[in-house]
């Protein structure tokens, strides 16, 4: 029965597979941004990473206001995309709506992305709207899936 739930065949899982690999490049890609504003503000967390790519001797320093910002922005992705990836795989054994089901999919990437513009660019309140919007339907998911569940 699940095997024919957890197929390419069955358009709900596709769309998650979809989605959970955005999402998972997305979080990934984090790690490039930091790198890259390290290596280009010559600023590392490390002694021995301070001659690696800088054009000057960098600086071990963990207090850049950029990078900061950056990794603080990974940890929120790091918070919040594992638990989409677990809830929703487990959504999609309750065997949804094809609609619904994308829509909370593509709702939570849009979201995501929508808050790492607005968390690099310092926009408030759209960052918290848009945190909150993807927690919620990331919380949608579970709801239904506990309901469908057995305690």
């Amino acid at each position: 029965m699940a095997d024919s739930v957890v197929s390419f065949n069955n358009p709900v899982f596709a769309s998650y597979a979809a989605y959970a690999g955005l999402a998972s490049m997305k979080m990934m890609g984090m790690t490039l941004v930091t790198v890259y504003h390290r290596l280009t503000k010559g600023v590392f967390m490390n002694p021995e990473d301070t001659s690696f790519g800088a054009k000057d001797k960098g600086v071990v320093r963990t207090d850049h206001p950029a990078i900061e910002r950056v990794r603080r922005l990974h940890r929120n992705d790091l918070e919040n995309i594992p638990p989409f990836l677990v809830v929703a795989f487990l959504y999609v054994l309750t065997k949804p709506s094809s609609d619904v089901a994308v829509w909370h999919f593509r709702a939570f990437l849009a979201c995501r992305l929508l808050h790492t513009a607005c968390y690099l660019g310092g926009l408030q309140p759209w960052r918290a709207i848009f945190f909150y919007s993807g927690f919620a339907t990331t919380v949608s998911m579970a709801v239904q899936v506990v309901a469908k569940g057995s305690l």
